[in-house]
């Protein structure tokens, strides 16, 4: 006599797994009713999925910030998919949010895919998806900050999220740190300052701006005066602190963040946007 599975039992599995109501049947008539080999089923249904799916491209997703409940520490992922379709499913964001929730205390994504998911691993669970959805499914960008003071800022339709740190909690910081992320966001800056902007990228710089100059004839002794004047008008649309601020022209990131605090300082920030 063949096993038939009540309603309850099939919506335990699907509310336990996330996958189809007839793929939760299927699973259950298949175990005989043992529950954790109904699981097991649907999970290496996801394996073959995934096995299949793995040499394709995930480049839509959603990308998520979060911050801990003391603004000092805080993660950006991304949950990576094929289609936008999937991207904009309420289920897949919520799964993204709470794998970003959890995501905050791991330092890095191998820990973070290791970890427990209501009874499995994370990376178990996105191969569990990949078989539900039928679609690649798996963690594109993990950055980590910590500061005295973060703040995030999503973008509408979770393609850009970026979290940034204040030097000191103060009054006004809440606003001032997602604003400054909303500036992250919108400009990609390359670097907080020239300080931390990489040899590489000042000598390329350079190389372009000197061929330039050399091009239009500019005598050799003063091409590197004009290059100095090149160069800070280089940092100050590509580094954060210097950059104009979206939300007033008049002022820099910086002159905006001692607005709000005469010793408050930008520490820090991390920006992840899908391609």
């Amino acid at each position: 006599m063949s096993y038939t599975p009540v309603a309850a039992d099939v919506a335990k599995l699907r509310n336990t797994t996330g996958a189809g109501m007839m793929d939760c049947k299927k699973a259950l008539v298949e175990a005989e009713g043992d529950f954790e080999k109904a699981i097991d089923i649907l999970r290496k249904k996801g394996q073959k999925v995934a096995a299949n799916r793995a040499d394709r491209d995930s480049s839509e997703g959603a990308v998520i910030a979060r911050v801990n409940e003391d603004n000092t520490l805080g993660v950006v992922i991304s949950l990576n998919c094929e289609t936008d379709f999937v991207a904009k499913n309420e289920a897949f964001i919520e799964l993204a949010y709470e794998l970003a929730e959890q995501a905050i205390t791991y330092a890095n994504k191998e820990e973070f895919l290791a970890s427990d998911f209501h009874g499995m691993t994370v990376a178990d669970k996105l191969i569990e998806q990949t078989g539900v959805i039928g679609e690649k499914i798996e963690i594109g960008s993990f950055e980590t900050i910590q500061g005295a003071f973060l703040g995030a800022y999503i973008h509408a339709g979770n393609k850009i999220a970026a979290i940034t740190s204040l030097s000191a909690k103060v009054d006004g910081a809440d606003e001032a740190a997602k604003s400054v992320s909303m500036q992250v966001a919108a400009m990609n800056p390359i670097a907080l300052d020239e300080t931390q902007v990489s040899q590489e990228t000042i000598d390329k710089e350079l190389e372009i701006e000197r061929e330039i100059l050399t091009k239009e004839g500019k005598p050799a002794n003063i091409i590197d005066n004009i290059l100095k004047g090149k160069m800070q008008k280089f940092y100050k649309e590509n580094t954060l602190v210097h950059q104009s601020f979206i939300k007033d022209g008049s002022q820099s990131v910086a002159d905006y963040v001692k607005s709000v605090n005469p010793d408050l300082k930008v520490t820090g920030f991390v920006r992840v946007a899908l391609s």
